[in-house]
């Protein structure tokens, strides 16, 4: 069984912490109280979630690093880990002495604290801290409170030599990173980000490359007509690095059937050929799955480059139906060549999705155009309360959101 998320930041690892920091202070002298931080940061830690260990974390940071914040950082600067090799992301466990990993996260957010008022200082040490872990939320005060000087600040770090900084430039000004701040003054207007996209979108290092990708993907949520017109820039005479790139960026639109992005990719030409869809089973219970079976016959005079996704349109609590487009499969047919598709969609609760009882409809769409169709019923379990009458309740039901630790830094 997998650990729990939030012991990555445990008591051990305060420990860690303390250690490092004093160690580091026996040179810079400036009466760091590794006991004190200690006893504050493990007092009720064990009670918290991941994100609030983090945050009482650095309150403890607070109460017992230097007063002053260039002092402060320095401490911190010089108790840090060897940066990480190569431009991998390391979440692990392991790594040489010093403050690295997750622990960095509530370092930053002591940046974000007691830093503000010196931002030049306190991006400096965010500059340090990203070479250990990362520092896309801490950097996204930052944005809001001083626009101009982060902004020239990622202008100069996408030419940094670390790949892990270079990725801060972009991942840390994404509009809408999960986890992070929304930057909602870039949801209006993305436009201060694109320089530096444009500059790291053929970056030697692929970790930099997938975050330009998922950032372009950001913006596309607000501002398709933005990547559509970044697609006609940038994908003619692309080599392979860059389309991979390109292609990541596209993905919700071309799911969502974007006429300019689908013709950008070559296809956005209609289906040409005879499509039949079976559901099964008819009823589903929460928990089990519905399999989609789609049957096409190509016709035509040419090889059609298709792109086949289908939308569940899950029943809403006041009874309307709302689609969830979900990714299905590429391919090429020729004419007349046929083809069996087959993929089972699971109807487990998670905790992004409350389900509801009733009627769902099912659509299957090629080239971002509907063209089968089918429905299901999904059944739900009654929630028996104590001392309820035993039989089953007559209005449908709804689970509770389930919790579980969500995994940050992810790509969403």
């Amino acid at each position: 069984m997998a650990e729990p998320f939030k012991l990555l930041l445990d008591a051990r690892r305060v420990q860690a912490a303390a250690a490092a920091l004093q160690a580091a202070d026996q040179a810079k002298r400036n009466g760091f109280d590794a006991a004190r931080f200690t006893a504050l940061a493990s007092q009720g830690l064990d009670a918290l979630e991941f994100k609030a260990r983090a945050m009482h974390i650095a309150k403890a940071l607070e109460a017992t690093l230097p007063a002053g914040f260039d002092a402060a950082a320095a401490l911190i600067e010089a108790a840090l880990a060897p940066p990480l090799p190569g431009d991998a992301l390391n979440y692990g466990h392991t790594a040489p002495a010093g403050l690295h990993g997750w622990l960095v996260w509530p370092l930053g957010e002591f940046a974000v604290r007691r830093g503000m008022a010196t931002p030049q200082r306190a991006l400096a040490l965010l500059h340090a801290l990203t070479q250990r872990f990362s520092a896309e939320y801490a950097i996204r005060p930052f944005i809001v409170e001083h626009p101009a000087l982060t902004f020239d600040t990622l202008a100069q770090w996408v030419h940094d030599p670390s790949p892990h900084v270079r990725r801060l430039a972009s991942e840390g000004s994404r509009p809408r990173l999960p986890w992070g701040l929304r930057l909602q003054a870039l949801v209006g207007d993305p436009a201060p980000t694109l320089p530096l996209l444009a500059a790291l979108q053929d970056d030697p290092s692929e970790t930099v490359r997938r975050s330009v990708a998922n950032h372009l993907n950001d913006i596309a949520k607000d501002h398709p007509g933005r990547v559509a017109d970044w697609l006609a820039l940038y994908l003619p005479g692309a080599n392979a690095e860059r389309r991979a790139l390109l292609r990541h960026a596209s993905r919700s639109l071309i799911k969502q059937g974007d006429a300019r992005v689908l013709q950008a990719w070559g296809l956005g030409r209609p289906w040409r050929g005879s499509t039949a869809l079976t559901l099964s089973p008819q009823r589903v219970d929460l928990g089990g799955h519905v399999e989609l079976t789609l049957e096409l016959c190509a016709s035509g005079g040419a090889a059609q480059d298709l792109v086949v996704d289908y939308a569940v349109h899950h029943v809403k609590a006041d009874g309307r139906l709302a689609p969830k487009v979900f990714k299905g499969w590429t391919l090429r047919l020729a004419p007349g060549q046929t083809c069996r598709l087959v993929k089972r969609h699971a109807l487990r609760p998670i905790t992004t999705r409350r389900y509801h009882a009733g009627e769902h409809g099912l659509d299957v769409r090629i080239n971002g155009v509907v063209v089968a169709e089918g429905r299901f019923m999904l059944h739900l379990p009654v929630v028996q309360h104590p001392h309820a009458h035993p039989h089953p309740h007559p209005h449908p039901q709804h689970l509770p959101l389930l919790s579980h630790p969500s995994h940050g830094a992810a790509d969403v």
